[in-house]
């Protein structure tokens, strides 16, 4: 028994040590290159997130309305938790708690049919929940045991392994028109993964490295009515721009590191007219502080790359943003906040503002 015991502790202290020893330094935060830049007026709608007594948020990692005006936080706090609002900012209830896919939040977001996927990078699963809160859906895998004990929460390892369905520590989900899933995968992996609407493997692209269709840490994925499928590649500042096949198309790389890209209007059958891309140079708070002086701030950007103006800075009061992780803009005017260091989610009500642009390249 002893020596049985030996070896597992050896075990655990190798796996340990492979993963400080493959972990990759994480990319400074960048101060975006576009220059004069307009400033959209904004404010945040004061205590607009009411909990019960007893009910508290951690992180507030990811935020997404279905077609009702419902929201969604999902969030990191003594466990992983899913809540649900109203309209008004009410509390409603609670979706999945306790369901074998939560462990690790990470993002959340609505499909067409007002689904709910919830994004759990601690369990490498992906789980859809009807809109009444059962599961409908569940693609990835969580590690076997043994394997996750050198998996803790925060160790980026790379590892490339690229398979079908199986993710790497995935960040986000989008899905087009015809309801085919886009995932961005993520830490352990450096891809974008497209599936059916059944769940069925389609194809996947990337490596890691900063080539065009190269990624690191693709954090966030987006889609436009066309199809288009927008990355916010974390690690390489900027934003790639993939077609529905996932062919590349373009790269925006002046707006500093995006932590979350969203398109407006929102996935259903319907043209949503003109559609806007935001995308979040978040401050990482105090890892490191001195970043407050240069990041903080959502850009808005016509698809086709140019910069409508920004808003927003760093820090802890309303209408600031302290890691900005996710957002929602399913009305353009109307921009949903989860911020995982200020352990809160924000209404941003955007204002109207002077008609001047700048390029996006």
């Amino acid at each position: 028994m002893r020596r049985s015991l030996t070896c597992s502790c050896a075990l655990i202290v190798a796996l340990a040590g492979a993963v400080a020893v493959t972990r990759p330094s994480l990319s400074a935060q960048s101060r975006a290159t576009a220059t004069n830049v307009p400033v959209i007026p904004h404010e945040a709608v004061p205590n607009f997130f009411r909990n019960p007594p007893g009910i508290y948020t951690g992180e507030n990692m990811g935020i997404a309305t279905n077609s009702k005006g419902t929201i969604y936080i999902y969030h990191r706090a003594n466990e992983t938790r899913l809540f649900e609002y109203g309209p008004q900012g009410n509390f409603i209830r609670e979706v999945g708690r306790n369901n074998y896919g939560f462990a690790f939040a990470h993002s959340v977001r609505v499909d067409a049919q007002d689904n709910i996927w919830a994004v759990d990078e601690g369990t490498d699963m992906l789980v859809k929940f009807s809109p009444e809160g059962r599961v409908l859906m569940v693609i990835g895998r969580r590690e076997d045991p043994v394997g996750m004990l050198a998996l803790m929460p925060g160790q980026g390892i790379f590892h490339g392994r690229n398979e079908k369905y199986r993710f790497g520590r995935q960040t986000d989900v989008a899905f087009d028109q015809q309801g085919n899933i886009f995932v961005s995968d993520g830490y352990f992996d450096a891809r974008v993964v497209k599936y059916d609407k059944t769940g069925k493997f389609v194809k996947a692209v990337g490596k890691r490295g900063n080539g065009n269709l190269e990624f690191n840490t693709p954090h966030s994925i987006a889609t436009d009515f066309q199809g288009n499928v927008y990355v916010g590649d974390r690690g390489n500042a900027r934003v790639q721009v993939l077609g529905n096949d996932l062919n590349w198309k373009a790269n925006y790389t002046n707006v500093g590191n995006p932590w979350g890209v969203c398109v407006s209007g929102g996935p259903g059958p319907k043209n949503p007219g003109k559609q806007y891309l935001y995308s979040t140079n978040s401050w990482p708070d105090s890892a490191p502080a001195a970043a407050a002086e240069f990041t903080g701030e959502i850009y808005k950007i016509e698809l086709d790359g140019t910069i409508v103006g920004k808003f927003g800075r760093s820090g802890k009061a309303p209408g600031e943003f302290s890691t900005v992780h996710q957002m929602d803009c399913r009305d353009p005017n109307v921009i949903y906040t989860a911020e995982i260091n200020n352990w809160r989610a924000q209404k941003i009500v955007l204002k109207p503002q002077a008609a001047s642009r700048t390029s996006g390249n």
